[in-house]
């Protein structure tokens, strides 16, 4: 099956279709029109310089190397996620990082030994792809995850501190909490799992079947990776909470205030 590749004259036709949610943004008056800008020009210079790393990388296809660009990935998917849930990067960047690094790789790497048999498990052709995907979604769950912990133990700090004057420990108190945040960063994933194959056809899967795959195999690997990318977002929302306990809570456990809406 031959594979077309995309020149980049052709490319330019494509950004012409940005003319369309411009024209609705200026119709109706949205004021969109220098964000899109702005995003797809960031964003186009971002994947040049990925396209141009990691073809280098993949060329070159050392361990280590491949091991220490997943580390680069799981830092800023970290940084962004903490930022982005308005909370206190200085104080819960290192336990956030340790929870992601530990989600991440465990899950990444039992699919490459244990489903895919690789022989080398840090192949940079599965482990950076595939931890891509994991990442991409572990980043969204744990804004959703540990933005709306810490936002309604601060919306309820009353009912919070009630139950701690009624003697329950601190991991009591935050516990219907916890269980709150969890259903809601895990919730679009399980739609998007559900939805699968009736109303999308995923990124991978379209990209295995472009680029020449059966689409049993591509199937085959969706499924793969949609059970990766549940287990690895549930697990890391839930041990980036856990982590964060000790430094975003004094030992009356009570929150400590610089935790909100302070960012470096």
């Amino acid at each position: 099956m031959p594979i077309y590749d995309i020149s980049y004259t052709s490319l330019i036709f494509c950004f012409f279709l940005l003319a369309i949610p411009i024209f609705i943004s200026r119709k109706i008056r949205l004021g969109l029109e220098r964000n899109t800008m702005e995003a797809v020009f960031r964003m186009s210079i971002q994947l040049f310089f990925a396209g141009i790393f990691l073809n280098f990388i993949f060329d070159l296809n050392n361990g280590l190397l491949n091991l220490t660009w997943v580390g680069m990935m799981i830092f800023f998917a970290s940084y962004t996620a903490i930022k982005s849930a308005d909370l206190n990067v200085k104080k819960l960047l290192v336990p956030i990082i340790l929870a992601i690094a530990f989600s991440n790789l465990a899950v990444l790497l039992y699919v490459n030994k244990f489903v895919i048999n690789l022989e080398n498990l840090l192949d940079a052709r599965y482990l950076i792809p595939i931890g891509g995907m994991l990442l991409g979604n572990t980043l969204r769950g744990n804004v959703v995850g540990i933005g709306n912990f810490y936002s309604d133990i601060k919306r309820n700090e009353n009912r919070y501190l009630y139950s701690l004057s009624l003697g329950a420990g601190r991991y009591e108190a935050v516990l219907p909490y916890l269980r709150k945040s969890l259903k809601a960063a895990v919730k679009p994933t399980l739609a998007n799992i559900s939805s699968i194959g009736i109303v999308s056809l995923p990124g991978m899967m379209t990209g295995q079947i472009l680029g020449g795959a059966s689409p049993l195999v591509a199937i085959k690997y969706q499924i793969t990776i949609m059970i990766a990318i549940y287990v690895s977002t549930l697990m890391s929302s839930t041990l980036s909470i856990l982590t964060t306990l000790k430094t975003a809570f004094d030992e009356y456990g009570l929150v400590n205030k610089e935790l909100y809406g302070k960012r470096i």
